[in-house]
């Protein structure tokens, strides 16, 4: 049914929606995800030329003027001329009157974003689980797919609802973000840009693999010119998606907001104890946060064996929110050259590093496929101790490794992860204190199991006397696998 090409990276996802189309019973498929990674675009140009009614949520619009232009659909399909209806119930009743007649074996219904129909006191989720309760096994058989962005409505309300729709979604699918591998297909397939895969790289350190930031890019011009133009020019598209992004997404936003922004001022991460301390959110609800930003790959928590669940750590991983806050929120209105004159300044310096981490924890299945170690189970953690005197009177410095691959097989790959504009130059400072913490490391953890030292770059590692602290390799063409 697929129709069009530009659907990259998105195969399993296209099988599940056609198969469950193809399903001989009635499906009820629920897409959700962050907003701009491609929801509707993925159904539409997978089914859209088998559906029998089409209609999309109107974002902040009373229950009144959602179900008029409800009806509206229904009519000019229908070629009826029909009324408002009063409510949700009548109004769905107008509808399964109106796919029945059609007299099919199948129907196929798509309602795009689903939560803005969910206005206060309009019993619009009673109405829908009336809906779809009453078909059963009856003809014609209904495929109903809905999309959302306002991922805890479609996770609390429709995936994990407890009254008349619980259990009633018979496969929700999430809509990750493209891959370097899927942004590199889609900005030079598509839209025939002819980056290289260090360009790619910086336009993924910016904004992630969001098909709808990237299909704003303007082959005629410089990479460093289409991120001042989309974010920092005046009237830029893109300057103010970060409050609209939120305020879309989640229900409650400004508590969103607390908790990315928190975690955006100390990038290695904060404890659920912090995060409470410096956003005043506590309880149930800091949990639900922390779960929502987790689902839509906002945010993530990990944690180090032999640590309590309260020493979770929690970071921020959104390319796009991490951008937003460190340089656009704080630039000159109006600076059309802002992030061209920027470069090769301490600040972006300091981002790129630690943008270029978060990358690579976007990519561990790559990075597990390069080091040979695809099939073998792991867990995968960031580690950091303060400096401490140990039972023997030793002193330790402290220090943090920002991603270890906890293998079964007793090995541990401590990762260093460097981004740069060339070989990376290993120094003799620099393998001192390497082999210095990983001896504290060992240490402080007690472990016996084999350490390996891997290098994950851009470029590779310079050969020089210090490289042979390397253990593995990794570069920049590994994590486009």
């Amino acid at each position: 049914m697929v129709k069009n090409e530009v659907l990259i990276g998105r195969s399993e996802e296209i099988n599940i929606l056609e198969r469950y189309c193809e399903s001989p019973k009635s499906e009820f498929v629920a897409v959700y995800g962050r907003r701009r990674v491609g929801k509707t675009f993925l159904v539409r140009e997978t089914l859209g030329d088998v559906f029998d009614f089409e209609f999309s949520g109107l974002y902040e619009t009373p229950a009144t003027v959602q179900r008029e232009e409800f009806q509206k659909e229904i009519n000019r399909r229908s070629k009826e001329t029909s009324k408002t209806p009063v409510n949700w119930f009548d109004a769905f009743d107008n509808l399964k009157e109106y796919l029945v007649s059609l007299k099919k074996e199948r129907v196929v219904v798509f309602i795009d974003e689903l939560p803005w129909m969910d206005t206060p006191k309009s019993n619009f989720r009673t109405a829908l689980a009336s809906f779809w309760n009453g078909w059963g096994n009856r003809k014609p058989i209904l495929k109903l797919y809905v999309c959302g962005s306002a991922t805890t409505w479609m996770v609390d309300k429709l995936i994990g609802d407890k009254g008349g729709l619980y259990g009633r979604i018979t496969r929700p699918i999430y809509l990750a973000p493209f891959s370097l591998s899927e942004t590199e297909q889609y900005l030079n397939n598509i839209k025939k840009m002819g980056y290289s895969k260090k360009q790619i790289l910086d336009v993924y350190m910016v904004f992630g693999g969001i098909p709808y930031y990237l299909d704003m890019f303007d082959r005629s011009i410089p990479l460093t010119v289409n991120i001042d133009n989309l974010l920092f020019a005046d009237n830029a598209p893109l300057r103010n998606e970060y409050d609209f992004l939120f305020r879309s997404l989640f229900q409650d936003s400004v508590n969103y907001r607390k908790v990315i922004e928190l975690l955006s001022k100390k990038l290695v991460g904060l404890t659920r104890e912090e995060i409470s301390k410096g956003s005043g959110l506590s309880g149930g609800e800091l949990s639900k946060i922390l779960s929502n930003l987790s689902s839509c790959d906002f945010i993530r928590g990990y944690m180090a064996p032999k640590k309590k669940e309260r020493n979770q750590m929690y970071q921020l991983t959104d390319m796009f929110s991490l951008f937003y806050l460190r340089f656009v929120k704080t630039a000159p209105r109006a600076n059309e050259n802002y992030w061209t004159n920027l470069m090769n300044s301490g600040k972006k310096n300091s981002w790129t590093g630690y943008a270029f981490e978060q990358v690579c924890l976007h990519h561990i299945k790559q990075i597990k496929k390069k080091l040979g170690i695809s099939g073998i189970a792991s867990n995968v953690y960031a580690w950091s101790q303060k400096a401490y005197t140990d039972a023997d009177g030793n002193e330790w410095n402290g220090g943090q490794i920002d991603l270890i691959i906890d293998r079964s097989d007793d090995v541990m790959n401590l990762c260093e992860m460097k981004y740069s504009n060339e070989e990376y130059s290993i120094d003799k400072k620099y393998e001192k204190t390497i082999r210095e913490r990983n001896s504290m490391f060992r240490h402080s953890e007690k472990t016996k199991k084999g350490l390996r030292c891997t290098f994950i770059t851009t470029y590779g590692v310079k050969d020089n006397m210090h490289k042979e602290i390397v253990d593995n390799e990794i570069l920049l063409e590994d994590l486009f696998e």
